[in-house]
This record gives structure tokens, C-alpha cells and sequence, in this order.
């Protein structure tokens, strides 16, 4: 590779760097966060019974097991894009690609996500699942300026 090839592919690499660095740090955060405030609504507002906790609880495990196999997958499919921008240096074929396979991942998550939050809305008595959708809304609608610093 002549010194220009290797210097465009220098600053194409260093741009897919950056921008998936910003991309991470930018949905990360929130992502802890909601968590956090979703399990703070069931644990500390909606004043569970003892058989929900275990219901819950044990949804929970099993999520985390689904979970962590999608977030694989998910890292799997940026790693593709990484190696897709690293060969073709431009929007073809392989990058178009992997794009997709990174979408699906990303939606599979976030399917499997909102199956997850249903499955516990389900454990819940009415006026508890009024309050739950109501903090769900809340956190799917909130702007950057409503997050805590």
C-alpha cells in the first residue's frame, strides 16, 4: 500500500474509531441509567409482595442469560463493521452488510428488552401497572436535559 492508501486508511479507521467510541458513550449511559430506574420503579415504588419479587426475580436471571448472548451478537456485528470499513473504504457491499447485521442485533436486543418489561408488567396488580407504565413512558420519552449529570 502506497503512503497515501495507508494514510486514507489511517483516517477511516480513525474516523469508524470515533465515531463508534462516541456512538457507546453517547447510548450507554442511559441504557445503566434506565435499567437502574426501571428496577428502582419496581423495587422502591410499586411496594411488591413477596411472590412478585420471586417472579420478578427469576425473570430476571433469565433475562440476563438472553441478554448477554444478544450483546455478544450485537458486539459480533460491530466488530464485522469495523472489519467491513478496515477492507472496502466506502459504503459497499460488505459494509452494507454489516450495517444490517448490526440493526438486527440492535433490534433483537431491543425486542427482547420490551418482552422482558411486559413479562413483569404481567406480575403486576393494576394500580402498580398504571404507576410501572407511567415511569416506562417516562423514561422512553425523557431528553438529554432530563438526565442527571
Amino acid at each position: 500500500m502506497n503512503r497515501k492508501g495507508s494514510l486514507l486508511l489511517a483516517l477511516a479507521l480513525g474516523f469508524a474509531g470515533a465515531l463508534g467510541g462516541a456512538m457507546v458513550a453517547r447510548m450507554m449511559p442511559h441504557r445503566v441509567q434506565d435499567e437502574t430506574a426501571l428496577h428502582q420503579l419496581l423495587h422502591d415504588e410499586l411496594a411488591l409482595d413477596a411472590s412478585q419479587q420471586a417472579r420478578i426475580a427469576a425473570m430476571n436471571a433469565g433475562f440476563a442469560v438472553q441478554k448477554a448472548q444478544l450483546v455478544a451478537q450485537q458486539r459480533a456485528a460491530n466488530a464485522d463493521l469495523a472489519a467491513a470499513l478496515r477492507d472496502e473504504h466506502s459504503y459497499g457491499p460488505r459494509v452494507a452488510a454489516a450495517v444490517d447485521r448490526s440493526h438486527h442485533a440492535m433490534g433483537a436486543l431491543q425486542k427482547a428488552t420490551l418482552e422482558h418489561v411486559f413479562a413483569m408488567r404481567a406480575v403486576l396488580r393494576p394500580d402498580q401497572a398504571a404507576r410501572f407504565d407511567a415511569g416506562v413512558a417516562r423514561m422512553l420519552t425523557a431528553t438529554e436535559a432530563d438526565q442527571p449529570r
